[in-house]
Order: C-alpha cells, then sequence, then structure tokens
C-alpha cells in the first residue's frame, strides 16, 4: 500500500450534527491526515454545515433538502457538483458512510473511476420501528420500506467491495442477511478529550442538591429507538430511594414525549432534561455521572457508551447487540434484559452501591481509541487495494 493514499469520505449526515457517523469520519480524518493521508469529505448539508467546516478543508458540501423526521439527515440534490469540483482527480479509496442520496452517488462516482469502493454499515437504518418513525405515515409505503430495506442494504452494500462492521454483532448480522465481505473496524472514542480528569462538579452542582445524591446520565439523540421510556421506568422504580437523580442530556423528535411521560409518573423532580449539549461541554457532563444508562436495542456500537467509559463511569446497558460485547459485568458496568424497567434499576442501584469494584472502564475504552481503530481501517483499505492490483 502506498504510503500516501487520496480518501473519498461520502456522507448524507454531517456538521453541525455531531452523531455517531459524524464523530467517527472526523476522527479517522484527523488521524489519516496526520500520518500523512488526503481525507476529502463530501456531504449533504445546507448554510450551518459551511458554516461549521473550516476553510481549506478539503470538504464539499453538496445544497440538499432537509429531511424534516430526521433532521441530522439531508437529501442531496445536486451531487454532480462534487465531480465539477473534482474535475479529473484520482482517487485510491472511496468511503461511503451512508447509503443514502450522497452515498449512492459516491458508489456511482467510484464505480466510473474504477477506484476501490468500502461501505460503512453505520446505522440500522433496515428497523422497522426506525423506517415507520422517519418515513411516512402512510402504512402501505411503510410496510414496502421495511420490506425492501435488507434488499436495498444488500444491493448497496454488495457492490462495495467490502464493508465496515463497527462491530462483530453487527458483521454477523450482516452475513445472516446475505451481505459478505465485511471487516470488523470499530469507530473510534477520542480518549483525551474524554478522560477520568475531566472536572464535572459545575454540572453536579446544578443538577445534585446533596453530595449524597448519585447522578445517572444518558447522551444522545432522543429518539424512538434509544428506548428512553426502560430509563423513566427504572427512575420510577428508584425514586423511593430519595438519592438518585437522572440527566437525559440531547435533543430529538421525540423529546416532549419523553418529558410528559417523566410528568406523568410524578419525576419532574428527580428527571432533567438539559437539552442539545455543545460538544466542547460534553467531556463534562460524563464527567458528573456516577453512572451510564443505555437502554438503546439500536447500537451498532455504542460511541457514547465508549465516551462514558473514556471519562470513567461504569455503564448499564441493554444486552443487545454492540453493547452486549462491549459491556462485561463487574468490570465497566452491567447488562440489563433489553426493555426491561426492574432490570435496568436494579442494575443501576447495584452499580452505584458498588462504585469501587468498577475499574476496566478507561482499559475498554482504550481499546477503541483512534490509534488503534485507524490501523484497523488501515488494514482494510490496503487489502482492498490488493485485491484491486494496487
Amino acid at each position: 500500500m502506498q504510503d500516501h493514499l487520496k480518501i473519498q469520505f461520502f456522507t448524507d449526515t454531517f456538521l453541525p450534527s455531531v452523531d455517531g457517523v459524524v464523530s467517527s469520519m472526523l476522527n479517522f480524518k484527523q488521524e489519516l491526515e496526520k500520518r500523512g493521508h488526503e481525507v476529502f469529505i463530501i456531504a449533504s448539508g445546507d448554510s450551518r454545515t459551511k458554516a461549521a467546516v473550516k476553510k481549506n478543508d478539503r470538504t464539499i458540501i453538496l445544497p440538499s433538502i432537509k429531511f424534516k423526521k430526521y433532521p441530522q439527515y439531508n437529501l442531496a440534490w445536486m451531487p454532480l457538483i462534487a465531480s465539477i469540483k473534482f474535475g479529473f482527480s484520482k482517487f485510491d479509496i472511496t468511503h461511503l458512510h451512508t447509503p443514502f442520496t450522497v452515498g449512492m452517488y459516491g458508489l456511482l462516482y467510484a464505480k466510473l473511476n474504477k477506484t476501490p469502493t468500502v461501505g460503512s454499515f453505520h446505522t440500522l437504518f433496515t428497523r422497522s420501528e426506525v423506517i415507520k418513525q422517519y418515513t411516512t405515515s402512510n402504512k402501505v409505503v411503510q410496510r414496502f420500506l421495511i420490506k425492501s430495506s435488507w434488499p436495498y442494504a444488500k444491493f448497496f452494500y454488495g457492490k462495495c467491495n467490502g464493508v465496515i462492521a463497527p462491530s462483530t454483532s453487527i458483521k454477523n448480522l450482516l452475513n445472516r442477511h446475505s451481505i459478505g465481505n465485511s471487516y470488523v473496524v470499530p469507530n473510534s472514542v477520542d480518549t483525551k478529550k474524554f478522560n477520568p480528569n475531566v472536572n464535572g462538579e459545575k454540572i453536579r452542582r446544578k443538577y445534585l442538591k446533596s453530595e449524597r445524591e448519585r447522578l445517572v446520565l444518558y447522551v444522545g439523540r432522543i429518539s424512538v429507538e434509544k428506548n428512553i421510556e426502560v430509563m423513566l421506568k427504572a427512575a420510577k422504580i428508584l425514586k423511593k430511594k430519595q438519592i438518585y437523580r437522572f440527566l437525559i442530556a440531547g435533543t430529538g423528535p421525540m423529546l416532549d414525549y419523553y418529558k410528559n411521560m417523566a410528568a406523568k409518573y410524578g419525576l419532574a423532580d428527580i428527571v432533567h432534561f438539559s437539552g442539545f449539549v455543545d460538544e466542547r461541554e460534553l467531556p463534562r457532563y460524563y464527567a458528573a455521572a456516577d453512572v451510564f444508562c443505555m437502554p438503546s436495542t439500536f447500537e451498532t456500537q455504542g460511541i457514547v457508551s465508549l465516551e462514558a467509559m473514556a471519562s470513567g463511569v461504569p455503564v448499564v446497558g441493554a444486552d443487545y447487540l454492540a453493547l452486549r460485547e462491549m459491556i462485561i459485568n463487574g468490570k465497566n458496568g452491567e447488562k440489563f434484559a433489553p426493555r426491561n424497567g426492574d432490570d435496568c434499576a436494579h442494575k443501576i442501584e447495584k452499580v452505584i452501591n458498588n462504585l469501587g469494584y468498577y475499574k476496566k472502564m478507561v482499559d475498554t475504552a482504550k481499546m477503541y481509541s483512534v490509534e488503534k481503530s485507524t490501523d484497523k481501517l488501515l488494514e482494510v483499505y490496503k487489502a482492498l487495494l490488493d485485491k484491486n492490483g494496487n
């Protein structure tokens, strides 16, 4: 493999949104360029996206239409602009981070230019609850989309020379749906930014009334697939203990729904919703927590759970998909039965009562450092280039 690679990243989600896909791309871009490679990002976006991008940062923002039900994603409508800006530039690798309008354009561009292509399977867009939530209310169309989601995934990723799964559980899922030629390359966590030495006292003082209280944190999108109702049910059970406070940090389409649920459960005094948290402030939120709760059964890897571990915070998470791999009971957290509020409450209490026993969080996070994940990504690129005769 060449010492200097020219790489394209194609994505339908980008700044100012900072989800797992965006964090992964930016971490990889920074580390790859640090090693002497060139990385160009082609993303859908708007004026806010352009404002968030640094000048001369090898980033092309395609005009797009906001996807109202899922505002992190934009539907690009003039992808050929990228071709004009690239001219006849030759790239070594095309990396597709999403399988939608920009991803499909990237696939076409790569095929026309005979560039080895790798596609990342970041999101379970094939899940029925996601399709119902974020597409149309028309039941006939919903059924069609649900029925065709995996065939589409198989078509898109089947056209790639390689497929990247962020965890072994997702690689196995892809194999079950006849999507082969896959490699496990975890998305990375910035272990310098998120570390146990960050001071979270300011956040604790804001949300806790006394030193004896314990803070249970969730960070992420407030949406149906994240199963936040499980955390609220656990909060209802633990309320009688009088030491637990719950902080739900983030925003999303289900924010008002969960606020109303918390009020209905009589949890207004112990459950707080912070709303949007600036990326620069996020390490302080993790540092403020005694335990991190991730009730989602949607995680292909679980970047926020790794950020919590990197901050020295044990994770209580659903025993499902990637979280099942990441969480080691009694070491870096505890797993609970998926969608089970009673078990979630039990495991939160177990961790809080035995905080001194959980000491492997940072060690786990270091396994997913930017450097180690980038090493694995470059191994995939090398394998594809060797197969392509480069």
